[in-house]
């Protein structure tokens, strides 16, 4: 007991992350986030190193101080070119740079990187060592897969793991999950392939000084502290934490950090207020916030109201904070607790 103590104590264990989630989790859904717990790590939606490098779309790094701690995810396979992506990422002030080995999707594997990448695990290692070199005092993670396709995942797993430590990355976020490339579309990808939550607990008794999370099918806070207590080191959480954000984060701090009192949605969505206003003043748009607002009050009294309401105003030309209040106040919502499923019991 006193080690896990010891380890949910320390502000640089990432006990608990949201994942990264492409169109999901923008500078605006991390500022939400951030407001309902101050310690789960964040992670930007992933940004190819082509896109910065020859692109000079340095605008994908854009974030804010309040967003912290938040990391950058990459996606590429050509090392000197990640090499410079997690140089400027670090230079944009992010102190995690991760690597994506996971993205199914087709536009992904048509650059060679992603999930396909785990059929390479050498390159992979090219990629974290050149990475880690460019990157200064950021740290480089690596998120992936349990394999692809007809791969034996006992097998490519352990040797995938050996050549990323051996490159230098000292932490990997693992997706309990195959990929398969092809015949199934990245939606498929995050639910048909079975869970292997068993074979993640294996790696990390197999690596013991390599920090192993967890992701994959965790919908729970209570299903994440389980996942620590068998002695994980770290639990990701994606799909749950922005669907039902309260029932994954208000809480977050208090079960998983040992760490502060919980956060309750309506104190959220009015500390959003100010947060709008500035991005309303900048020429953007309610919906581009409210949007990652909807699920706020999921499996509370007045929940379909405050989508209702956020759904169809939020889109309006000239729409402001206004419609949050309004929405509030039309709420049969009382912030007495958080219903014990939703704390993971």
């Amino acid at each position: 007991m006193a080690d896990k103590n010891k380890k949910t104590n320390n502000f640089n264990i990432p006990l608990l992350a949201v994942a990264p989630m492409m169109d999901w989790t923008d500078r605006h859904c991390r500022y939400l986030h951030r407001l309902m717990s101050r310690r789960a790590l964040l992670y930007t939606e992933m940004v190819t190193a082509a896109a910065l490098v020859r692109g000079g779309a340095l605008h994908l790094l854009d974030h804010s101080p309040q967003e912290h701690p938040v990391a950058l995810q990459i996606g590429g396979a050509d090392p000197a070119e990640l090499a410079q992506a997690a140089r400027l990422g670090q230079a944009a002030g992010y102190r995690e740079i991760n690597l994506n080995v996971g993205c199914p999707s087709d536009r992904v594997q048509s650059g060679c990187f992603g999930a396909v990448l785990m059929e390479r695990p050498g390159l992979v290692a090219d990629c974290v060592a050149a990475m880690a070199e460019a990157a200064g005092d950021a740290e480089v993670t690596v998120k992936c897969r349990i394999g692809v396709d007809e791969q034996d995942p006992e097998t490519v797993l352990p040797e995938f793991l050996a050549r990323i430590s051996a490159a230098g990355c000292r932490r990997v976020i693992v997706h309990a999950r195959k990929a398969w490339l092809q015949g199934l579309s990245p939606k498929e990808n995050r639910e048909v392939p079975p869970l292997d939550h068993d074979l993640v607990l294996r790696m990390k008794g197999m690596f013991p000084g390599l920090h192993v999370s967890i992701n994959g099918g965790i919908d729970s806070l209570g299903q994440a502290r389980r996942f620590l207590d068998a002695g994980l080191d770290g639990v990701m959480i994606g799909r749950a934490a922005y669907h039902r954000p309260a029932d994954i984060l208000c809480a977050a701090d208090r079960m998983i950090f040992d760490d502060g009192t919980d956060s309750d949605p309506e104190t959220v969505a009015r500390l959003m207020l100010p947060y709008i206003e500035t991005h309303l003043s900048g020429g953007g748009r309610l919906h581009q916030v409210t949007r990652h607002m909807l699920g706020l009050f999921a499996g509370r009294p007045g929940a379909r109201q405050w989508r209702r309401m956020l759904s169809q105003e939020g889109h309006l030309p000239g729409a402001g904070p206004e419609v949050i209040e309004r929405a509030l106040a039309g709420m049969s919502y009382s912030p007495v607790a958080v219903p014990a499923a939703g704390r993971g019991a």
